[in-house]
């Protein structure tokens, strides 16, 4: 035995190797999720800022697009939640009552959805995000956002309500 056998590869090269592949998918996945190109874009170089920071750990990290994927997911939660500290020390959250009916239960325009999604607070938009359209459970949500369950579950109701009003004001709901 040579002891090669022992050897993995390097992580850093295989990131650079996986690079070209990779790029347009975490770039797909962070433009759907926020709408901005300069957002995207940013938030693509830190991805992959952080995932060589990752491959220089000990032991690295096994790059693949789906962990790339992974990363970009954190650090477009880590920008809402940004977004929304600097929101909540300028306004007050004000909280409003339930509405009967539930807009997940009808159809609702794609288009206007994203603008809705757009329009809401970080932590709403990253709430439904995770939920919605990552499919995350309540929990991995949860873990995401460094919320308790319940915070989630609470924070999940007042992001549907929150959605509710804003696709009903711009035209979206009767």
């Amino acid at each position: 035995m040579s002891g090669r056998e022992n050897v993995r590869p390097d992580a850093g090269t295989a990131l650079l190797e996986l690079y070209d592949a990779a790029l347009p998918q975490v770039y797909g996945y962070l433009l759907a999720r926020c709408g901005g190109t300069a957002l995207a874009e940013d938030l693509t170089a830190e991805t992959f800022l952080a995932a060589v920071t990752a491959c220089r750990r000990v032991p690295p990290p096994a790059p693949s697009t789906a962990w790339l994927v992974g990363i970009a997911r954190h650090k477009l939660v880590d920008h809402w939640r940004s977004a929304e500290r600097e929101r909540r020390g300028l306004t007050a959250v004000a909280h409003e009552p339930e509405p009967d009916s539930d807009p997940w239960d009808e159809r609702i325009d794609v288009l206007v959805a994203h603008d809705v999604l757009a329009a809401l607070d970080g932590l709403h938009r990253a709430a439904l995000t995770l939920h919605y359209l990552d499919g995350l459970g309540v929990g991995e949500v949860a873990r995401a956002l460094r919320r308790t369950v319940p915070a989630t579950e609470s924070l999940l109701a007042r992001s549907r309500a929150a959605f509710r009003r804003e696709y009903r004001r711009i035209g979206g709901i009767a």
